[in-house]
């Protein structure tokens, strides 16, 4: 079973199955050293610009800044929720740190 992602309204929000479910203006806890020196970055996101599935895991490349110190800039793919048993699953985005993908080891 596919599921459909794809980003709608110039980058405001992921779509999976035609039901908007990850908007920008969101302020995410990132574990992502690389984008600012803030031990854990408080970030804004302002823009989708992609959005993939490795595997089960659905990501997002998104643009914004770092409220706390202000850095701005795209901090990598950041997982966004889960494909299981062919239905999406969002991450508890307000409350878990998230660590770009590139990061992961």
């Amino acid at each position: 079973m596919s599921v459909a992602l794809r980003i709608l309204d110039d980058g405001a929000w992921l779509s999976v199955d035609d039901q908007r479910r990850v908007s920008v203006s969101e302020l995410w806890r990132l574990d992502a050293p690389e984008f600012c020196d803030c031990d854990l970055v408080d970030f804004i996101a302002e823009g989708f610009t992609e959005v993939s599935a490795d595997g089960r895991e659905v990501a997002v490349t998104t643009y914004g800044k770092c409220i706390a110190c202000g850095e701005s800039g795209v901090p990598g793919r950041l997982p966004v929720g889960r494909i299981r048993e062919g239905s999406y699953e969002g991450y508890d985005r307000q409350h878990v740190v998230l660590r770009p993908i590139e990061r992961r080891g």
